[in-house]
């Protein structure tokens, strides 16, 4: 039987990262390196988005808005049954086993998974309007020679960042005081 359209496992071997990027975690690297191998469309968002566009002590699981169209998901499915893929529970050192299909993926809002038992991915679903919003306001990075991703916009990255903190939305509110007299002269 041909084996050409099954999805590649994770190739672990080390990663090379291209100047500018050597504080990227090995395991961000890996990760990406098997999204794209697998034709996996998606934006960098979360900790992995912050280190790439600079922050050097950023921490956590790398997290990805894959883009929401069919195909694609059947193709991150396929991805994560060659992966072995779980869903962590809890802090993340328990991991329970998940029938993935498309549309088990697209129902949840976030997955926390566990991909070869030492590889943490969380999938941010979101509706194609906002995949499209971000894939527009992405940059396109360059991870290693031939690795290259699109990274969500550094705005993006910091409001993700202040919900994570404050588990609200940021409000932004404009309000008129009284008018000030000027001063004639």
């Amino acid at each position: 039987m041909l084996q050409r359209h099954r999805a590649p496992g994770i190739d672990p071997r080390p990663a090379e990262t291209v100047k500018g990027l050597e504080h990227l975690k090995h395991e961000w690297v890996v990760i990406l390196r098997w999204l794209v191998e697998a034709h996996v469309e998606h934006v960098v968002v979360g900790p992995a988005g912050e280190a790439i566009r600079g922050r050097a002590d950023a921490e956590g699981a790398i997290a990805i808005v894959p883009s929401p169209y069919s195909r694609n998901l059947d193709r991150l499915v396929g991805a994560l049954l060659a992966a072995h893929a779980r869903l962590r529970i809890g802090d993340g050192r328990e991991t329970a086993p998940m029938r993935f299909s498309a549309a088990t993926l697209a129902a949840g809002e976030r997955w926390t998974l566990s991909c070869e038992i030492t590889y943490d991915l969380d999938l941010e679903m979101s509706p194609a309007e906002r995949y499209s919003e971000l894939l527009y306001e992405a940059g396109r990075f360059e991870i290693e020679p031939g690795l290259s991703v699109e990274v969500a916009a550094l705005e993006h990255l910091e409001h993700e960042a202040q919900v994570a903190l404050t588990g609200e939305e940021p409000e932004i509110r404009v309000s008129r005081g009284p008018a000030v007299p000027q001063s004639s002269s």
